[in-house]
């Protein structure tokens, strides 16, 4: 049995559903704060915890992919932000669209890709590190369909921070569209290459290194694990590893150490290591891109790095004590209590 969200989830009035919104800039002239450029798709989560997926009887649908989700983060933390992305031109693709409007994420620049089936993502739960993920994206996901000619590169360049991942350049024609639109950018405003790592979208570790190089040289911050960071510069040790980065250069490094927290070094010599923050892990997919949503409110508020880190901790931490990734993004005022309250 599959369930919407809006079944699993609290009433309207809680912080953990949004309410219908109008997507943020529709219609607008301003430049979006957030313009994030990737993976969409549909997450089928167990409604059952500790299940192997093969028991599972009830699972509940969610918008996913992550430069999507950390648009909602952003949304959530009052930004906005939009998505350039592909669906297939099926009922999960209006889902999708469906889905990004009611987080109050913009959708302009989402489009059917005939003859290709929406993404779908299934879990299964076993916390408090173990979330196998299973990806159906065959023949091939819509969003790797993103081309060129199809792109808004003023409103690309315009916007406060462009945020594209290491998966959008893992196959053609998004390899081409996602490097055309970085070096149209040409490092104006901020600049994200999460690097996203997911193995099985690549032929081998070695494939990815050069279309990485190329990305980051264009990028202006680069987020990522250990393992990502190896795959990208080779460097696994954290400081080496932002060292790395910094030299194929972005202007700051932030580097997720798991247990150990995360580091930031910025190319100006200015650095935070933030310690992880304990909770009581639910489902540990959705906590990076809500990081990434609240680093993105870091950058546009200008805040100092480490409290910009800091209140990027609390809000994964927040979304991983839930069960779903897109509707557990947390809002401003969650973030600022959990801090407040010694989360952190």
């Amino acid at each position: 049995m599959v369930t919407d969200p809006q079944d699993v989830t609290p009433p309207p009035t809680d912080p953990h559903r949004a309410a219908p919104t109008e997507p943020p800039g529709a219609g607008a002239s301003d430049p979006h704060e957030l313009i994030t450029m990737g993976r969409i798709g549909v997450d089928l989560y167990p409604l059952q915890t500790g299940v192997p997926l093969e028991r599972v009887e009830t699972f509940g649908k969610f918008l996913g992919g992550s430069p999507s989700n950390v648009a909602v983060a952003a949304a959530r933390l009052g930004h906005r932000a939009a998505v350039v992305t592909r669906t297939g031109q099926d009922p999960f693709g209006t889902y999708l669209h469906e889905a990004l409007r009611e987080f109050g994420v913009d959708d302009r620049w989402v489009s059917g890709v005939p003859g290709l089936p929406t993404p779908v993502t299934f879990c299964e739960i076993f916390p408090p590190d173990d979330f196998p993920l299973y990806f159906y994206r065959q023949p091939k996901a819509p969003d790797l369909e993103i081309r060129t000619g199809e792109l808004d590169l003023d409103a690309i360049r315009a916007a406060r921070i462009f945020w594209v991942t290491g998966t959008g350049l893992c196959a053609e024609p998004s390899r081409t569209a996602t490097l055309d639109a970085l070096r149209h950018r040409a490092k104006s405003g901020t600049t994200v290459l999460d690097l996203d790592w997911r193995p099985m979208f690549w032929p081998d570790p070695d494939s990815a290194r050069a279309p990485y190089e190329e990305a980051l040289a264009h990028a202006t911050v680069a987020v990522g694990n250990l393992e990502e960071c190896r795959v990208a510069t080779g460097e696994s040790e954290p400081g080496a590893a932002a060292r790395a980065l910094i030299a194929a250069g972005v202007e700051l490094a932030v580097v997720k150490q798991g247990p150990k927290g995360v580091l930031a070094l910025a190319a100006d010599g200015r650095s935070a290591e933030v310690p992880p923050v304990p909770v009581e892990v639910v489902n540990g997919l959705g906590a990076g891109d809500a990081f990434g949503g609240a680093l993105c409110h870091g950058l546009l508020a200008g805040l100092p790095l480490e409290q910009t880190v800091r209140f990027a901790n609390a809000a994964g931490a927040i979304v991983a004590s839930r069960l779903a990734c897109s509707s557990a993004m947390p809002y401003a005022h969650e973030v600022t209590e959990a801090m407040e309250g010694g989360l952190v």
